[in-house]
């Protein structure tokens, strides 16, 4: 069956959302435009702030200017259509929409995993082979980490697009979710997804548990390094130069693991729609204001552009 014969089974596809409770509908839009304001100015302006202030110029605030310009995107690419669905009620979504959303929300996810996997091995070198951090982490070094991240990302992305899109739709146009997923998609098909699904289960290594497996062995060898200084001082030093990627981390992985990793037995639509809120909303804010809150050099940058 041709792709274009796809298309004319499934032209739209209606997006269930979060609640059809009409005294929810409100203070949802509200929450959420907020939400998505704060995340729009969060990311923005502290992409801003690295750019203007040349005592962030360095490595690790590099890639976090780039991880705050993908939260930006995926968080993009989801909240402004929930947030439009609040308002007008309106939970069509065209299956060009639909595509475009499944590819921009996961090829900006994948490449925040590899970004995270990137800010791990700049913290890796600059704990535990300080004395050759500035010649390792090179300028160059680090526009061809990132650059292989978004490579990556959208490589990945698009291979899931063309192995999900160009199934046959037919059995419902109903998508049980309030984004266009995979999980929730393969579910309305009615084609073969054995093929599909063992395309995705290969991406998820390479997309997911390779970074994940970057991130654990540079943190694994940053705790040795740190247990072996001596100094309480010393100690608490090295582990704050660690601990605001460490938390962006863990509440990364920590969502992306119990969305997707849990026994199928157990998974509940009502409980995938929370935590999915929670990766695609929250975590686009929260991670400005982990890298804002804990640290101080943020913090000065700051202080110096309001005075």
């Amino acid at each position: 069956m041709t792709s274009m014969e796809n298309r004319s089974e499934a032209s739209e596809f209606i997006l269930t959302g979060l609640t059809d409770a009409p005294e929810l509908q409100v203070p949802l839009f509200i929450m959420f435009i907020l939400i998505y304001l704060i995340t729009v100015v969060g990311n923005l302006g502290l992409i801003a702030l690295i750019c203007w202030d040349s005592c962030l110029h360095t490595p690790m605030y590099f890639f976090l200017s780039n991880l705050s310009l993908v939260d930006l995107g995926y968080s993009s690419a989801i909240t402004p259509k929930v947030i439009a669905g609040f308002l007008t009620g309106n939970k069509v979504i065209s299956f060009i929409g639909c595509a475009s959303q499944f590819f921009f929300f996961g090829a900006f996810v994948t490449t925040e995993s590899f970004l995270l996997a990137s800010m791990a091995y700049d913290r890796h070198e600059a704990v535990c082979k300080p004395l050759h951090y500035t010649t390792t982490m090179t300028s160059t070094l680090c526009a061809h980490l990132a650059a292989a991240a978004y490579l990556c990302g959208f490589l990945a992305s698009s291979i899931a697009l063309g192995k999900t899109f160009t199934l046959s739709f037919c059995r419902s146009h109903v998508i049980h979710h309030f984004f266009c997923d995979i999980p929730p998609l393969l579910v309305l098909s009615c084609s073969d997804i054995h093929s599909t699904e063992l395309v995705l289960y290969i991406l998820g290594p390479f997309t997911a548990f390779f970074p994940f497996l970057v991130i654990f062995t540079s943190y694994l060898l940053i705790f040795i390094t740190i247990l072996k200084i001596h100094s309480v001082e010393g100690r608490q030093k090295a582990f704050s130069t660690c601990a605001s990627h460490l938390t962006a981390v863990s509440i990364f992985y920590g969502t992306m693991m119990f969305m997707y990793f849990q026994p199928s037995s157990s998974h509940s639509m009502d409980t995938d729609k929370f935590v999915s809120v929670f990766y695609t909303m929250v975590i686009p804010l929260l991670n400005p204001l982990v890298y804002s809150l804990r640290n101080k050099d943020v913090k000065n940058a700051f202080k110096k552009a309001l005075s």
